[in-house]
């Protein structure tokens, strides 16, 4: 029995309840291993999946992120913005990532200069954000003018949607920075001890503020391919992905108390809301429902958090 459940809190038993419930599911639902249905899963999750890489080093080194919602929509909607008033997608792009640096590097200077909690940090910001996203746009959506634009997210490569590879991309290469390199280290050193870290030499202030500009980056990459699928800037869109981010890494095995994350977790967790909502669609399940899914989601994921941290601290 303690085997077992050592099994299940642990990374392999992750995989191993992924596989179980993905057979299922596959085995019970119509259309579910269906081509047609096996990319649109992946294209649904893209925006969920590319936020949830540098979520997780948020979450490891001790810290929330509750305006990537905000800054997707926001950045998004200042790529439209830029490219149509300027006529260069490739303009459009910059101001997006601009935009999408500058709230991240914002968040980090407060929390870690200021020492202002993240959790009310970010509360604020994704408020503001939000705020400018209605302000510019005068509340409604933006269309695009250049069709090039609409290309970002309806391109193929070998018949896979590019905002897949660029998901892929991400998860290699931020699944690399973690276990491979000085700034993954420092990022699970200080999630584990900040003090610790700030004694053994690790410039924390600074860390903090670059894992906070790398989010608003990587929100604002997702935000333009968001606004390329949905043909617009929505001032609107992104509502809610911070919790389905979150829920995502959490169930992936990043510790809400820091210290613990793993690049295999976070995708797993990813394809785990991406099953769970696609599963809903196929099954004519009502809106109203799905938002209890997702909190029933959530409320599994800071559970299994739970048991995990104890598990480990028996161990230690």
């Amino acid at each position: 029995m303690t085997s077992l459940k050592k099994l299940l809190l642990g990374e392999q038993g992750l995989v191993v309840i992924f596989a179980v419930a993905f057979a299922v599911v596959a085995l019970t639902v119509p259309n579910f291993l269906t081509e047609r249905n096996m990319l649109g899963l992946l294209q649904s999750v893209v925006t969920i999946g590319i936020v949830a890489c540098t979520m997780m080093f948020c979450l490891a080194s001790r810290d929330f992120d509750l305006s990537v919602g905000s800054t997707v929509a926001f950045s998004g909607m200042i790529a439209v913005m830029a490219s149509n008033a300027s006529g260069s997608i490739v303009v459009g792009l910059v101001a997006a990532l601009l935009c999408g640096g500058a709230v991240g590097f914002v968040n980090g200077l407060v929390i870690a200069r200021f020492r202002i909690n993240a959790l009310i940090t970010t509360l604020a910001t994704m408020q503001i954000v939000r705020g400018f996203a209605l302000i510019a746009s005068d509340g409604r959506a933006v269309g695009i003018n250049d069709p090039g634009f609409y290309q970002l997210a309806l391109s193929k490569f070998l018949g896979i949607p590019t905002p897949i590879w660029v998901m892929a991309i991400f998860f290699i290469v931020f699944g690399f920075v973690l276990n491979r390199t000085v700034f993954g280290k420092n990022t699970l050193a200080i999630g584990g001890n900040p003090e610790a870290s700030r004694l053994a030499g690790v410039d924390v202030s600074s860390m903090r503020i670059w894992i906070f500009a790398l989010q608003g980056l990587v929100c604002a990459v997702a935000g333009v391919l968001l606004a390329s699928r949905i043909t617009s800037g929505q001032p609107n869109a992104a509502t809610g992905l911070e919790l389905s981010v979150i829920s995502a890494c959490v169930l992936g095995g990043v510790s809400l108390a820091g210290g613990r994350a793993a690049m295999t977790g976070v995708i797993v967790g990813v394809l785990i809301m991406g099953i769970a909502e696609n599963v809903m669609n196929l099954l004519n399940i009502q809106a109203f429902y799905q938002y209890v899914v997702r909190g029933l989601i959530l409320l599994l994921a800071v559970l299994l958090d739970n048991l995990r941290s104890a598990a480990a601290g028996r161990r230690g």
